[in-house]
């Protein structure tokens, strides 16, 4: 491993010392930070595999009612062409260890209700709308989990990189360089006793 390139003196040894205190400080909670994150980036994975799992059920469902609702697609679209039920999304951030993620909420004005006369339509479209409508939380909230995992997964992978190189270039640099001043250190100390011995014996 490759040295600093610093003078063999006692300051310099003591600021050395103080710094690799620091490194392995920051190295400790570093590495703690990532382990916390990637508890967290598993426990987003699973729910996000969870709502994905429960969203795609549904879909399939309502879509097959949607198929089963009319003889023609125009059928349909003239249907639902008017809504009756309007929602706003309110996006914000929220923190998970450091990093902003996003958060949404939403908010419906009006009551859930079907937008057509019963009797120009078939039930299978009604289920098809109800189910539609009752899905936009959820596939609001899968947005979210899934940015959030996504998000979380590139900070663990840059605190991975400042951990290593930690671990495997800055630390192992300053230990090396303190054992190089020490070396010195005595070799100077020895230098001077044995000029010292000789200086006594002539």
């Amino acid at each position: 491993m490759a040295r600093l390139n610093v003078n063999p003196t006692r300051m310099e040894l003591r600021r050395l010392k103080d710094r690799l205190k620091t490194a392995e400080r920051g190295h400790k909670l570093l590495k703690d930070k990532s382990d916390e994150m990637v508890r967290q980036f598993l426990a987003l994975i699973k729910e996000n595999k969870r709502l994905r799992e429960e969203i795609e059920g549904e879909i399939g469902e309502a879509l097959k009612s949607f198929s089963l609702s009319a003889s023609s697609p125009l059928d349909v679209v003239q249907a639902i062409a008017l809504p009756s039920l309007s929602a706003s999304v309110t996006i914000g951030t929220k923190n998970i260890m450091g990093v902003d993620v996003p958060f949404m909420e939403t908010k419906r004005v009006g009551e859930v209700s079907l937008p057509y006369a019963l009797c120009s339509a078939l039930a299978e479209l009604d289920d098809a709308v109800l189910k539609l409508t009752a899905l936009t939380d959820k596939l609001l909230h899968l947005a979210e989990v899934e940015k959030t995992c996504n998000m979380l997964a590139d900070e663990i992978e840059k605190n991975r990189r400042r951990v290593n190189a930690l671990e495997y270039v800055m630390i192992p640099q300053l230990q090396e360089t303190i054992k190089y001043i020490l070396m010195k250190l005595d070799e100077n100390e020895r230098a001077s006793i044995v000029r010292l011995m000789k200086v006594k014996n002539d």
